[in-house]
């Protein structure tokens, strides 16, 4: 079975010594990967490098199979990626944001924008422009965009950025739901308390190396909360 993502070597490293080095990770079809670190930590550096924004120092992503630096199309063919924030184009309607993101799709019609809308609790917002909505708002048309084409593997970064609780609980339902019907994510974020709930598999990245992956019921099978893992995995490393 293919691997939905492959990472062997991968390093950029900045003028200021931030950023990921020698990034080695593995995701299976069907994992909900949560991806753990402080910020500045390397999530999004590396997340960038994975969807083909950033280029490497060196190391190389495969995902199914196919190589972002030298075969980038067929790389990103079935993948939705929202890295830093969800953008959109604040002078278009939520629906008209999603009509311009689907035609780089032959097969999504206004049926599926509607579903995606409806998913994502944004069809009652359907016809108000982008620019009025909030930070939450604006987060969960994100996401809508990019299940639009039904990919295979969803990179999210942050995707709870701004979201109030309800919205919270509407995300963890729609990726378990999604992740039910054969989606792999690959998901950052800081509160670790969602990925807990969320996640199937762990990986703590700490001062631009991923110091351990694991999945959660092995870790929650040794420790109280996944906060208390993530505490001592880097204390282990040295440097809180």
């Amino acid at each position: 079975m293919t691997k939905a993502i492959e990472i062997n070597g991968l390093t950029k490293v900045y003028g200021n010594g931030r950023g990921i080095s020698d990034l080695n990770l593995d995701v299976d079809q069907g994992d909900i990967f949560g991806f753990l670190g402080p910020n500045g930590a390397g999530k999004t550096t590396a997340m960038k490098m994975m969807a083909g924004l950033l280029r490497p120092d060196r190391g190389e992503v495969k995902i199914f199979g196919a190589s972002i630096q030298e075969d980038y199309v067929n790389a990103m063919k079935h993948v939705g990626c929202i890295i830093e924030t969800a953008e959109s184009y604040p002078y278009l309607t939520a629906n008209d944001n999603l009509k311009l993101f689907a035609r780089f799709y032959p097969h999504v019609d206004q049926q599926r924008i509607d579903e995606c809308l409806e998913i994502t609790g944004m069809i009652k917002y359907k016809h108000e422009k982008s620019g009025k909505f909030s930070l939450g708002m604006k987060q969960r048309l994100g996401v809508a965009a990019t299940i639009l084409s039904k990919p295979r593997l969803l990179i999210w970064d942050e995707p709870l950025n701004g979201l109030d609780v309800e919205g919270m609980l509407e995300m963890r339902r729609l990726i378990k739901q999604l992740a039910g019907e054969g989606t792999t994510f690959f998901i950052s974020s800081h509160l670790i308390h969602d990925v807990e709930l969320t996640c199937t598999r762990i990986g703590v990245v700490y001062g631009g190396k991923l110091v351990n992956t694991d999945y959660t019921h092995n870790i929650l099978a040794n420790y109280a909360s996944l906060e208390n893992y993530f505490v001592s995995e880097v204390d282990r490393n040295g440097r809180i």
